[in-house]
């Protein structure tokens, strides 16, 4: 039989105090059942820890010897059972989420400070990456949450969507086109056109949707980043498609932005989890937010 963390509780108050009585009432148990526990705990480590005479109670030298560990022992245990307690109210706690660059560059942020407002002891990680590298982490469980556009099909992953995102144009100020309140897809091409570097899922996304409309995509620059693009356009290098969600983010670095017509593109964006893997107390209250608090402005 191993020892528990009642005898131990039961050792140390009479450790402490060298009188059963008041053992006993410190820990609310009879005198009877105390000294079960002590005696539980002597034959589970294999000899005796107390001296106990009609008058005194004393300390053997090797209860002398497990006094200190015992204190340690059920101060570790108190600091697990405080430590996960915290967790389980959300009051402690770490979270890593994987989020393609059109969200975590713009709804992301004002998600976070909801979320650290309710939960103030809880640290997030963010891995911004792009969406093939979301559904990539959120598959291998590198992260709980990956926000992405809607994948394929799959066995391993679970999809619930948040909104959906609709393309829209980004032009130079000075544009011929800024003036236009929609854009269509035929004059748009008429344009250079800048673009983010393949395998983005924002340039296969509009590679796929022109081609069934019977339209070719000719690139003049490309780049890793949405920033870079944005502030490419906003030079009048060229014009270019991003995802609305980038819409504030485009205004900011000098680019229109109108919407896109004929053909229209659009993709559901969401959660990533898992489906084998339970979510933690932490990953499920950020899930339960993005879900409340996330945004789809329109272009």
């Amino acid at each position: 039989m191993k020892m528990s963390i009642k005898q131990l509780r039961a050792f140390l108050a009479v450790a402490h105090t060298l009188n059963f009585a008041l053992a006993s009432e410190r820990l609310n148990i009879s005198q009877p059942a105390l000294s079960l526990a002590i005696r539980a705990l002597e034959d589970a480590l294999g000899g005796a820890l107390l001296l106990r005479t009609t008058r005194h109670v004393t300390l053997t030298p090797e209860g002398e010897a497990f006094f200190p560990l015992a204190r340690r022992l059920l101060a570790d245990w108190d600091n697990v059972e405080e430590a996960m307690h915290l967790r389980f109210t959300l009051q402690l706690g770490k979270v890593s989420v994987a989020a393609m660059p059109s969200f975590a560059g713009n709804q992301l942020p004002a998600v976070l400070k909801a979320f650290r407002q309710r939960y103030p002891g809880i640290n997030v990680a963010v891995h911004d990456v792009i969406n093939e590298q979301v559904v990539e982490m959120v598959q291998e469980g590198r992260v709980e949450l990956g926000i992405a556009f809607e994948p394929e099909p799959a066995n391993s992953l679970h999809f619930t969507p948040l909104g959906s995102d609709r393309f829209v144009a980004i032009v130079a100020a000075d544009s011929a086109l800024a003036s236009r309140e929609y854009i269509s897809w035929r004059e748009l091409l008429q344009w250079d056109f800048i673009t983010l570097q393949r395998p983005s899922a924002v340039r296969l996304l509009l590679e796929q949707a022109l081609a069934r409309d019977g339209k070719r995509l000719d690139v003049a620059f490309e780049s890793h980043q949405l920033v870079t693009v944005g502030k490419m356009v906003a030079c009048g290098l060229g014009v270019s498609a991003v995802p609305a969600l980038c819409v504030q983010q485009m205004r900011e670095l000098g680019a229109v932005c109108r919407p896109l017509t004929h053909p229209a593109i659009e993709r559901r964006v969401g959660l990533l989890q898992h489906k084998q893997h339970r979510l933690s107390q932490a990953a499920a209250a950020l899930a339960q937010t993005l879900s409340a608090e996330s945004r789809w402005p329109d272009a």
